[in-house]
């Protein structure tokens, strides 16, 4: 957020420069994301037009875009079947998927959708997180896709599951080798990078890296050599990315 409103920006990896873009056609925050050769897909949210308007009565979206980077231009997609805010979004078989959040009343959605870019829908998916703790402090799912399969980890019991398509189920992977149920789950990242998953925590500045596959009983994590220092626990946002 700026003084004029909410803003945009691109980081250009072959120059190490950041841009101004384009705005969406409808601005917000706390929405879900996620991002496919050249499209970003973002949808639900909270509305917010102004810097006046954060953390006001802000507007529960449905509303969905996507954005094409290589003419840098937003493009309105059909509404969601559920408005929600501080929900998770990933890009799975080939489709955008929105999980979880709350509603405009700040109920908490166990039910997920997926838009198809070949129909030009979204579809419904009821219960998708019937097995999940919800927690009650608008922290979004913990969710990451590697090799085209979903995993989510549970902040409440520090476990990953593996969501099994067929049956609308979650099967359990073991525990992670950090406490992601402190700070009700704000203190660790649970990312993709190519076909690894990674549970970054900050505070304690440690990153582990598996190898998962739904057929595994337990994962088994690498602890990864990084830097050193205690700094604050919570990760607000976090991107990781192959260059």
């Amino acid at each position: 957020m700026e003084i004029d409103g909410a803003v945009i920006w691109r980081y250009e990896l072959t120059t190490n420069e950041w841009f101004k873009g384009p705005s969406m056609i409808m601005p917000r925050c706390v929405f879900a994301k996620a991002s496919c050769d050249n499209f970003a897909y973002v949808a639900g949210g909270l509305e917010t037009k102004n810097y006046i308007e954060v953390n006001t009565n802000q507007t529960c979206l449905n509303s969905a875009e996507k954005y094409n980077s290589e003419n840098q231009t937003w493009k309105k997609l059909p509404n969601m079947n559920q408005k929600r805010k501080y929900c998770s979004g990933c890009y799975l078989d080939n489709k955008f998927y929105v999980i979880g959040g709350q509603d405009e009343n700040d109920n908490n959605l166990t039910c997920g959708e997926f838009f198809d870019g070949k129909t030009n829908k979204w579809n419904l998916i009821p219960n998708m997180l019937k097995d999940i703790v919800l927690s009650s402090s608008r922290l979004p799912p913990l969710i990451a896709v590697v090799n085209n399969e979903l995993y989510t980890l549970d902040a409440s019991t520090n476990e990953v599951k593996v969501y099994m398509k067929g049956s609308n189920l979650w099967k359990k992977l073991g525990f992670v080798p950090v406490r992601a149920d402190n700070q009700v789950g704000y203190g660790v990242a649970f990312k993709s990078l190519g076909n690894e998953l990674l549970v970054i925590c900050k505070k304690l500045m440690k990153i582990y890296k598996c190898f998962p596959h739904p057929d595994l009983e337990v994962l088994e994590w690498k602890q990864i050599v990084c830097g050193s220092g205690n700094l604050n626990s919570y990760i607000h946002n976090c991107a990781v990315m192959l260059t």
